[in-house]
């Protein structure tokens, strides 16, 4: 059974990494539901299922990718008159990268405390607050090409927010990315692309105590969860991006609102 609840953890990570309704609110929200062991399946164990969301990612973006590989040679050109664009862009990950980074490092023993349904449920009805807003007020004009130094810092520092659990990094990006006038798929776009170092270097720093090894049979478990979270993800990317070309992000702000209020209830009676 406990390969199981890896499967269905790993399941919930790809779905809901890239869904804008916070995967570590829904992993902390599933422990604490079902009574899942908290130590086999703790921070590390989520970090392993975002290891197999990175991987969907990248899978999907491998073009993007390896087109800004190939261009950081020449990130150096890119304020002149004719930039390369996939320089360009490789900058700007690295520029909205920095928030997340010094955020972690400051509250690094912040984030632990906080893996609690009742903040998990008041940052789900937060931003969904803000999904209502940025739909209501926002643009949804720009494309990803037209983005600036500020603009990435701006979404960066949303990201950044996202080490509170039940923000969710793709819900914090896109409202960013959404209230500085880019279209939902645009900013879903370069908000995955931005996930994509926040997300190795969490892996890196949570892998670091199982440099020694995992206990005996534990193994399974973590190759299941990034197993299940990678197949999961890359279907959710897909389709995701996919959605938000015809449709607003009215649905996930419901969800979360109702999400919210189920816990809270929960909470008061068991």
């Amino acid at each position: 059974m406990v390969v199981v609840y890896a499967a269905l953890l790993g399941v919930i990570q790809g779905l809901t990494e890239f869904l804008p309704v916070s995967s570590s609110a829904h992993l902390i929200l599933a422990r604490a539901f079902f009574g899942w062991n908290g130590e086999q399946f703790g921070m590390t164990f989520d970090v392993a299922c975002h290891v197999g969301t990175l991987l969907a990612v990248v899978v999907y973006f491998w073009s993007d990718i390896l087109s800004m590989i190939r261009a950081v040679p020449r990130v150096g050109t890119v304020f002149g008159p004719d930039p390369d664009r996939s320089a360009w862009m490789a900058l700007l990950l690295v520029v909205g990268t920095v928030p997340a980074v010094i955020v972690g490092l400051l509250l690094k023993d912040v984030e632990a405390r906080l893996r609690t349904p009742l903040v998990a449920a008041t940052t789900l009805a937060l931003v969904a607050l803000a999904f209502f807003a940025v739909e209501r007020f926002g643009t949804k004009r720009r494309r990803q090409d037209s983005l600036t130094l500020g603009d990435v810092v701006v979404i960066g520092c949303a990201q950044a927010a996202a080490l509170v659990p039940g923000v969710s990094r793709s819900g914090a990006t896109i409202s960013a990315g959404m209230a500085l006038g880019l279209r939902r798929d645009e900013a879903a776009r370069f908000g995955f692309l931005l996930g994509i170092p926040a997300i190795l270097a969490a892996a890196v720093k949570e892998g670091l105590p199982l440099r020694h090894g995992l206990p005996p049979g534990e193994a399974t478990i973590f190759v299941v969860g990034i197993a299940s979270s990678a197949i999961v993800g890359y279907l959710a990317v897909r389709l995701f991006i996919r959605y938000l070309t015809r449709h607003s992000l009215s649905v996930f702000a419901w969800y979360r609102l109702a999400l919210a209020a189920s816990v809270v209830i929960w909470w008061v009676v068991r």
